[in-house]
């Protein structure tokens, strides 16, 4: 069968073909390339011209189709929110270290330890907001306001996820869960992954490394974010990591093909991430 159908079932209807193509399972060991003249004969096109014009309507139509069916799907308003989140982030330390830089460039004395300490330039913002210099000053609030509603959009983001994403959201948080899913395109998607996969996420460059030179092989990504790795002790961090990535991906699919918070398996997943946990201090001991 090709994309226009066979038989006396032919039509180059987008609508028709997409209805088709959903449909469609071909033996490749029996098929046979396309030919524009093939679908001439059977008089749906007269010419080549016509034949590419019925191709470009049909994959358009196609194309709409996957976009909206994936605009319909639960968890987008919560990618775009955390990716609006990340952006933020961005912007706002890139002003903020601008605005350090030209208030140091005025007050040469001034210590630059300000420049490598976040509390450091929490404190400095406040203190150039009150300067009679007006355009420091009026940039110096923007990035105050900026940051509060940063603050509010970071709780919606974790409301938001413990909804979409329940199962994840408990083993790791709201805002790591989210990244996860948002760095790899969709829950869709992290439901696919297995655990090996879902720890490295946030870390391909690491990875790509170590396939193509053999650096060592990255133990988190994202992953590093939550307090059960980063505070984890160094030489158990990974395993640790790998524990949780392999119940993120239980998590995943949960989430994707349940929607709804699966307290057995949540509890049982903790007792075994923190069990692991106390062993290996244990063993270290």
């Amino acid at each position: 069968m090709y994309w226009y159908g066979s038989g006396i079932n032919v039509s180059v209807d987008p609508t028709e073909v997409a209805a088709r193509l959903r449909e469609a399972k071909i033996d490749m060991t029996i098929y046979v390339p396309c030919d524009w003249k093939h679908a001439q004969q059977l008089g749906l096109v007269r010419n080549r011209q016509e034949y590419l014009q019925a191709i470009r309507q049909a994959t358009t139509y196609i194309a709409e189709e996957g976009i909206t069916a994936a605009s319909r799907e639960k968890d987008v308003e919560l990618l775009q929110m955390i990716r609006t989140l990340d952006e933020m982030d961005k912007a706002i330390n890139l002003l903020t270290e601008r605005l350090i830089d030209w208030y140091i460039s005025i007050t040469p004395s001034f210590s630059r330890k300000y420049r490598r300490s976040e509390t450091g330039a929490s404190r400095l913002l406040p203190m150039i907001g009150k300067m009679e210099k007006d355009p420091m000053k009026k940039i110096a609030m923007e990035i105050l306001s900026m940051s509060t509603t940063r603050t509010d959009l970071m709780k919606e983001v974790s409301r938001k996820a413990v909804v979409v994403i329940p199962n994840m959201s408990a083993l790791v948080g709201g805002l790591v869960a989210a990244r996860l899913v948002s760095r790899v395109g969709g829950l869709a998607v992290v439901a696919k992954m297995p655990g090996s996969s879902i720890q490295v996420i946030g870390a391909e460059g690491a990875l790509f490394s170590h396939i193509r030179t053999g650096t060592p092989s990255p133990k988190h990504g994202i992953m590093f974010q939550h307090r059960r790795v980063h505070n984890a002790p160094r030489e158990i961090r990974g395993a640790v990591a790998r524990a949780l990535a392999a119940k993120l991906a239980i998590a995943a699919r949960l989430d994707y093909y349940r929607g709804e918070i699966d307290p057995v398996f949540v509890d049982a997943a903790n007792v075994r991430i923190d069990g692991l946990m106390g062993m290996k201090t244990r063993e270290k001991k």
